[in-house]
């Protein structure tokens, strides 16, 4: 919940003066909450009385954005009060539950509402629960939602303009990965964080795994050695990819329901067409950030914490066939990274698309590739096992040394109510990911190696490489 020292500081709070209904209500339960509310409402135990709950708001109600809301509601300490997009309902969303197939989900405003209203009632004796509303645009939601936090998960490139303004509203938040669309978004997200004091936490849910600090155990016990290159891959898209060059030559309707301006948001204006949403948006450069921002923040947290890595100094990439409009269909981008203390430079390359490096001899023969191999002077280690197996089944594992993650949601909830930063927090970890992986995408884009200098946000041997850094937003739209 909010720190009470920081609500007056925020832009409703100026412009209401006095107490917030939140803050009333919580106040009220204190005083007259034994004599009058029934036990219910009280909580009992395991529960959390409502007046002392986080309330949240989601933003961003496709599949993945369903999937967060659903796990947030089931946290006690969590009221879902307001659900957001601008797609009142629909299908072609994928599901991420395999077994339906890729488009079997209703997505959008008023099925997360329904969800929502339909689980909290089973917990009310009247069977009914009419406490969460339904808007379009974000922000006529944080206008007249008092809530304490939000969780976003729109396209990329809304990321940033939406969570800029809940910042500015000192709101935690809950963001989808990649942080944002571009570069200099990414340093201004993670500096209106730091000035907001807020919990914050991006969706690289990976981080919070048990594999993600045994990984961090068995580098730092020095099995293999100082790790000098690292290797991570991940398959081909698994979304599908048009079928013609440039931009669809149609230009059908936009769906009933379906703000297509709200959904282009800050990006430049082109018509509507169904190549573009509801998930396909990944494949554009306008929309996306291909599969190096997409999933290059689950696959490199782990790295960037083991290997304690911060800016790149240089950065290159090769890849298929370029387009104006779309990523390429499989890349490699290479990434060097100095030496911190005592640790040595490091080699970072990623490869996608199906590129894969070659399959190391150590690994036996009926293994299967792992999507990370660390590289060190005395050996390697495939996901979370050395190879050959006859290393892994001769080495004793180090004492749990870290932190074990309660789970990404959880995470983040706790942080919200005064607990720990989160795993995946702006500040200490995914801001600065988001940045690296972002940057990765413009060396693709140029096609050269590209000499960065992170404390200034600036390539240096190339100045028209810095113009995609960021772009010129919609008129209309700003941070």
């Amino acid at each position: 919940m909010h720190d009470p020292t920081s609500l007056s500081n925020t832009p409703r709070a100026e412009k209401e003066p006095g107490l917030s209904r939140r803050r009333f209500l919580a106040r009220s339960a204190a005083v007259t909450a034994l004599s009058i509310v029934p036990r219910h409402i009280l909580g009992g135990p395991g529960q959390v009385p409502p007046s002392e709950r986080t309330t949240l708001a989601g933003i961003g109600l496709g599949g993945q954005g369903l999937q967060n809301m659903v796990a947030f509601q089931a946290l006690p300490e969590v009221q879902v009060v307001a659900v957001c997009d601008v797609n009142r309902g629909g299908g072609g969303y994928i599901s991420w539950n395999w077994s339906q197939g890729t488009e079997a989900q209703q997505c959008g405003r008023e099925p997360a509402q329904r969800l929502m209203k339909e689980s909290y009632a089973k917990q009310q004796p009247s069977g009914q629960y009419r406490g969460c509303k339904a808007y379009s645009d974000y922000r006529e939601l944080l206008d007249k939602e008092d809530v304490d936090a939000v969780m976003i998960a729109t396209p990329d490139h809304t990321h940033a303009v939406i969570t800029m303004a809940a910042l500015k509203r000192r709101k935690h938040v809950y963001c989808e990965k990649p942080l944002t669309w571009s570069v200099r978004e990414a340093r201004q997200v993670t500096e209106a964080a730091r000035q907001a004091k807020v919990a914050t936490q991006c969706g690289n849910q990976g981080q919070a795994a048990e594999s993600a600090r045994v990984v961090r155990e068995i580098l730092a016990d020095g099995a293999i050695g100082a790790v000098r290159e690292v290797q991570v891959w991940s398959p081909a898209r698994f979304w599908s990819w048009p079928t013609w060059e440039g931009r669809p030559p149609e230009t059908p309707p936009v769906p009933e329901g379906f703000d297509w301006d709200l959904w282009l948001g800050p990006a430049p204006y082109r018509p509507y067409h169904p190549a573009y949403h509801p998930w396909t948006w990944r494949n554009w450069l306008d929309f996306g950030t291909g599969l190096l921002g997409d999933l290059g923040l689950h696959k490199l947290s782990t790295v960037f914490k083991a290997l304690k890595l911060g800016h790149p100094v240089s950065v290159e990439a090769s890849a298929t066939k370029l387009s104006n409009e779309t990523f390429p269909l499989g890349e490699i981008v290479r990434f060097e990274f100095p030496a911190r203390g005592e640790m040595p430079p490091v080699t970072l390359t990623w490869y996608d698309g199906g590129l894969k490096p070659p399959r190391p001899h150590e690994l036996d023969p009926d293994d299967p590739m792992r999507d990370v191999l660390y590289i060190g002077d005395r050996g390697k280690l495939m996901g979370e096992r050395l190879i050959p197996e006859t290393r892994m089944e001769s080495y004793k594992k180090p004492p749990k040394t870290l932190p074990r993650s309660p789970g990404q949601y959880q995470e983040w909830i706790a942080a919200c109510r005064g607990g720990p930063p989160a795993g995946s927090n702006f500040l200490d970890h995914s801001g600065l990911l988001t940045e690296v992986c972002l940057l990765g995408n413009i060396a693709v884009r140029r096609q050269k190696q590209l000499l960065w200098d992170g404390a200034k946000m600036e390539i240096k041997n190339d100045p028209g490489a810095n113009k995609l850094l960021h772009r010129e937003y919609r008129q209309g739209w700003t941070l």
